[in-house]
């Protein structure tokens, strides 16, 4: 199995046990620490992430020329859309109702995908392309790294909103995240600008977010 690919599950687990952690229950009804979203709105997205792999790993018909990377965030409306774009209503909406039967069956359902990629990835092909939610196509393990940003990121975000440790995570895992995340900054906001976020402070920008 690829690197990708592992390191895809290896964040996956991280997310289910984090789900499954007491504080996630015990806060599920209160805000978290996004805007706009509940612990249990943001907890149904995490999980939603597994959801999507799933999705991608099954059958969904004829594949287009896959795009890149880049091409699939400068496509994507979410991006750097506001809090009340359709968008992102309708992420919101998608988390809490992922979460609507509770953290118990969210939990269960969560670790049951995960079961079943372990055992999908290892046997796809090296050239696999899916289709995406959003129509167009991506090199599977592309696809995979655009669920590990979502996985390391909210994993930090619910961590944070119930008050206990961001999950630790081997290189193997963060580094991708942060070269991605990285590129992403750089082709938003200009080499300049992250650059000097990183070696400058007297003269880093504002912010150099990726989203």
């Amino acid at each position: 199995m690829g690197e990708t690919r592992q390191s895809y599950l290896l964040a996956a687990e991280s997310a289910v046990r984090l789900l499954g952690h007491p504080a996630v229950a015990a806060s599920w009804d209160k805000p978290s620490a996004l805007v706009e979203f509940s612990v249990a709105g943001l907890a149904g997205h995490l999980a939603h992430q597994l959801v999507r792999v799933g999705e991608a790993l099954s059958p969904n018909g004829p594949v287009q020329e896959p795009i890149s990377l880049l091409e699939h965030y400068m496509r994507s409306p979410w991006v750097q859309a506001g809090l009340d774009h359709e968008s992102n209503l309708s992420i919101r909406r998608g988390g809490e109702a992922a979460a609507a039967a509770g953290p118990a069956l969210l939990l269960e359902r969560s670790q049951a995908l995960l079961d079943m990629q372990r055992a999908a990835l290892a046997s796809e092909l090296a050239d696999r392309v899916v289709i995406t939610p959003a129509g167009w196509s991506l090199k599977l393990d592309d696809f995979l790294l655009t669920r590990l940003v979502e996985l390391v990121v909210h994993c930090d975000d619910l961590a944070a909103s119930v008050g206990v440790d961001t999950p630790a995570l081997p290189s193997s895992v963060i580094d991708p995240v942060v070269e991605l995340l990285a590129r992403l900054a750089v082709h938003r906001h200009g080499p300049t600008a992250v650059i000097r976020a990183l070696s400058r402070a007297e003269r880093a920008p504002a912010t150099i977010s990726a989203f």
